[in-house]
């Protein structure tokens, strides 16, 4: 079997799809991903594609070593999205050649279902979430001026627990809520909303502070007895084991479509495991991106939980359905999934991009 060919495709609301084609006519499908660079990370596949084409796709982890490893200037978000992307499709492609879901190939199922998570910010939100089924949300913190200062009032801290209050009384203490900081607070203001936050019992704290700074979160870690929850924009293997290694987190949220695909991320579930970590995969993308979590959480011992906005309604012939707050487990060869090509072909193109935020006061740049 060799490859032939490699497609990218833009595709609304703000993702891109992959195909990897072969001669045997099998294709792989993936997600190869940066949020608002689509089009510089098809850029980056097609430039990748000299070395597959002509290839036998089934030597994934190899494939995977010699892309990563040939380029002198090695990771990153743009060349490890490309990378991820091409990984999930060379998965896809061998479990089809072999008549297996890819999480056989991994090992066979640690479970039948997963559990997923909704986005909600409001009660209303949250109780319609639930009688379609969902169990567990991620919210955001409430923000009284709509962004956050380096140090917060006392009003501020107070507005965004209250809110978050809120949400707990509406769902009552059998729903789980996560409460997503996206690393646009800083480290005094974090401290204060935790302690805060801890009465009602949130989930999990995730990028409480910017991502980068393993060191002081290690410190929120070692402050509250609530989980603290990271890894969407940590790459490969390297970047996680300082998250480990510090204990700035016992909940990790590698991206598949960033942190090196079905491949990688498959040992960083093993390395959390040594750390008695726990993955809960990132996904606010597209269908092929869930259906390459749900493989890796039917292959790992310590998954958590796995986030969606899309179960692929408009996009896969056979949608995800959540019942008791789980999908199942596909059973059909590679990532099990098919692409409902009339629909996609609908949704082809997109001009996306990232908001823009500033301080309504000064004028100033403010991370959202």
């Amino acid at each position: 079997m060799k490859i032939t060919k490699l497609e990218t495709f833009r595709v609304k609301p703000r993702w891109v799809f992959l195909k990897i084609h072969t001669d045997s006519g099998i294709v792989g499908l993936g997600e190869p991903i940066t949020e608002s660079r689509s089009h510089t990370t098809a850029k980056a596949v097609e430039e990748v594609a000299p070395y597959l084409i002509g290839k036998d796709p089934r030597a994934v982890v190899h494939h995977w070593q010699a892309i990563y490893r040939h380029a002198f200037y090695r990771g990153g978000p743009i060349l490890t999205s490309a990378l991820s992307g091409i990984d999930m499709a060379l998965w896809d492609i061998k479990g089809k050649a072999l008549g297996v879901p890819v999480y056989e190939l991994l090992g066979g199922p640690t479970r039948t279902r997963v559990r997923v998570y909704s986005h909600a910010r409001t009660p209303q939100q949250m109780l319609a979430d639930i009688k379609r089924g969902f169990t567990a949300f991620k919210t955001g913190p409430a923000k009284r001026r709509g962004v956050s200062r380096y140090v917060d009032t006392p009003a501020d801290v107070a507005y965004a627990v209250e809110d978050f209050a809120k949400l707990r009384k509406a769902v009552g203490d059998s729903i789980d809520i996560g409460i997503d900081f996206h690393g646009a607070i800083h480290p005094a203001t974090a401290k204060l909303l935790i302690k805060g936050l801890e009465q009602y019992s949130p989930m999990f704290i995730e990028e409480p502070i910017q991502a980068q700074n393993h060191d002081i979160m290690a410190e929120i870690a070692r402050g509250t007895h609530l989980p603290i929850a990271t890894g969407e924009r940590v790459f490969t293997k390297w970047g996680f084991r300082e998250v480990l290694e510090k204990g700035a987190a016992t909940i990790l949220q590698p991206d598949l479509c960033h942190a090196g695909g079905i491949t990688e991320v498959r040992l960083i579930a093993g390395m959390a495991e040594a750390y008695y970590a726990t993955i809960a995969p990132h996904n606010p993308l597209g269908p092929i991106s869930l259906a390459a979590g749900i493989q890796l959480a039917a292959s790992i011992p310590n998954f958590l939980i796995q986030e969606q906005v899309s179960l692929g309604e408009g996009y896969l012939k056979t949608p995800f359905t959540v019942r008791d707050g789980y999908v199942d487990v596909p059973n059909g060869p590679g990532l099990g999934i098919e692409l409902d090509e009339e629909a996609v072909a609908a949704k082809l193109g997109h001009d996306y991009r990232p908001a823009e935020t500033y301080d309504p006061d000064d004028g100033s740049v403010v991370d959202r």
